[in-house]
């Protein structure tokens, strides 16, 4: 793997995360909203869904060529196109609605109350998006330590190429 597949991978994953956490804020701006309409449904939370980055060139090789493993040439092990490491960071899949109930709340005088005088907050619970939003910004910040020590290196090797 190298250097620059690193970067990727890195930055890949800082850009997935600062979305999870712009979700995640979005979350707690509308946890305190009800129903706008009689039978319309209040804001819904949503989820981040990562899945693997994957190239479809990639995909494509691995099904049209066989593998005869790995190569061995002057005392150094190749591996094989097939499996060198070449699904590289990580994608925002989708952002799914959570399909946990609303809250239902009592006030049959609320205009916007159904027949049994509900009226539906959202489904947001705050502990939940706190405890989603320090693991967003530890991941965050472990990625950002990643790419720093990746940085660090490429500094190093830059300075004893040149001696």
């Amino acid at each position: 793997m190298s250097f620059l597949s690193s970067l990727d991978i890195g930055g890949s994953a800082l850009s997935a995360q600062r979305l999870r956490i712009d979700i995640i804020s979005q979350n707690i701006a509308n946890q305190e909203t009800y129903n706008t309409a009689v039978g319309a449904d209040p804001y819904c939370r949503q989820l981040v869904v990562f899945s693997e980055k994957k190239k479809f060139s990639d995909v494509l090789y691995k099904f049209s060529e066989e593998d005869d493993g790995p190569k061995y040439s002057k005392g150094t092990y190749y591996l094989s196109r097939k499996d060198k490491y070449k699904y590289a960071g990580v994608t925002v899949a989708q952002v799914i609605d959570d399909d946990a109930p609303f809250v239902p709340v009592y006030e049959p005088d609320n205009p916007l109350a159904d027949e049994d005088g509900y009226i539906y907050k959202s489904n947001v619970d705050n502990a939940k998006e706190q405890i989603d939003l320090l693991a967003a910004q530890r991941s965050y910040e472990a990625n950002a330590s990643a790419i720093a020590a990746v940085k660090a290196m490429l500094t190093k090797a830059m300075s004893l190429n040149g001696r």
